[in-house]
């Protein structure tokens, strides 16, 4: 299914940071504090653990900001494109988009949550096909946030 006009999938993805780091005591509050200085928000965020060191994932209001600074200060950093779900806080909703992506044969690499200061249910997600994953969410009338949204939630 087209995109509505004006709406280009660009425009539906969402740049998140992620950052190889040691796992152990104060590198989370050394990433935080880059960031802060920077004046730049993080709006959501994971940690997965692997032993001796960890992935940081993160939504943050000005990622390319956010790249730049982590990697001036000697992390190693990248962005990855995600996907921000507008969902219903309520039971199922997220079992509706999982069954929408398996249906499309769409694999869920990783997911995270978070409640919007509008308290508004927000799914990220990392899909191993972004685009079509954009047309078939859109086509099931399930709301995809933009980064310019995204900032201002």
């Amino acid at each position: 299914m087209p995109l509505k006009k004006g709406v280009g999938m660009e425009e539906k993805i969402i740049k998140q940071i992620s950052l190889f780091a040691e796992n152990k005591p104060g590198r989370l509050a050394k990433v935080a504090e880059k960031l802060k200085s920077a004046e730049i928000n993080i709006r959501a965020f994971t940690i997965a653990e692997s032993g001796d060191f960890g992935i940081i994932r993160m939504v943050v209001d000005r990622s390319e900001a956010a790249h730049r600074v982590l990697h001036d200060a000697g992390f190693t950093v990248s962005e990855t494109e995600v996907l921000g779900i507008e969902m219903e806080d309520l039971p199922g909703s997220m079992s509706r988009i999982a069954e929408v992506l398996g249906n499309a044969n769409l694999n869920l690499d990783y997911a995270y949550a978070f409640i919007t200061r509008a308290q508004k249910a927000l799914l990220i997600v990392r899909v191993n096909e972004i685009k079509k994953a954009i047309q078939i969410l859109q086509a099931q009338k399930i709301r995809l946030i933009s980064m310019e949204e995204l900032e201002t939630l």
